[in-house]
């Protein structure tokens, strides 16, 4: 059987706190799936700076959205699948995250989401991600049913995003192995077409 093609892969990051833990695992999942020969494409909304939902890209005239949404919306395209990195606010998603996905819709349709989900205690952000996979469904992104949880995140993970314990590392690559699955069955069945 061929080797399929390298997939790109969208990784979103949901936390603007200047104390972030969030971009250690995103470092983490980036190194990882550079090193599976994918393209990963961090999308930080510290970097991006994306106003309060207002117009989705879709409601502004062609051509006319600002730079940040015309780039998203390029990326997003091309993308075979969403790694979505989320804390835990409150027992919900961040509110920058949420922020970030509303922004768009059918450039999400028909790929799948994955979600890496951490927390300070020991939870691991799971609360957060069971309310995340409603919203992914209702975008057309589907989450994966795995989830990459990180309990105590601070201890978890060095600041380069290497983990500390064997047990963070064999978690991520059933995660990922499962995430490639989706995302190479799913491009698949796009190049064929789609419903709608």
């Amino acid at each position: 059987m061929p080797t399929p093609p390298p997939l790109t892969v969208a990784v979103l990051l949901g936390s603007v706190r200047s104390d972030r833990q969030g971009i250690k695992a995103a470092r983490l999942l980036l190194t990882a799936l550079e090193a599976r020969g994918h393209e990963a494409v961090l999308v930080d909304p510290m970097v991006t700076r994306l106003p309060l939902l207002d117009r989705m890209y879709k409601e502004y005239p062609k051509g006319s959205a600002p730079a940040d949404l015309e780039n998203l919306a390029a990326l997003y395209r091309r993308a075979d699948g969403f790694l979505l990195v989320s804390a835990e606010y409150n027992h919900g998603v961040p509110p920058a995250l949420k922020n970030l996905l509303d922004h768009f819709l059918e450039e999400y349709l028909w790929r799948p989401s994955a979600i890496a989900c951490y927390s300070a205690g020991g939870f691991g952000g799971v609360r957060a991600a069971m309310q995340l996979r409603m919203i992914l469904g209702e975008l057309g992104m589907p989450s994966i049913p795995s989830l990459f949880s990180i309990p105590r995140i601070g201890e978890a993970l060095a600041d380069d995003g290497q983990p500390k314990d064997e047990r963070t590392l064999k978690q991520m690559d059933r995660f990922l192995d499962e995430f490639e699955w989706y995302a190479e069955a799913l491009r698949q069945q796009r190049d064929q077409g789609t419903p709608y």
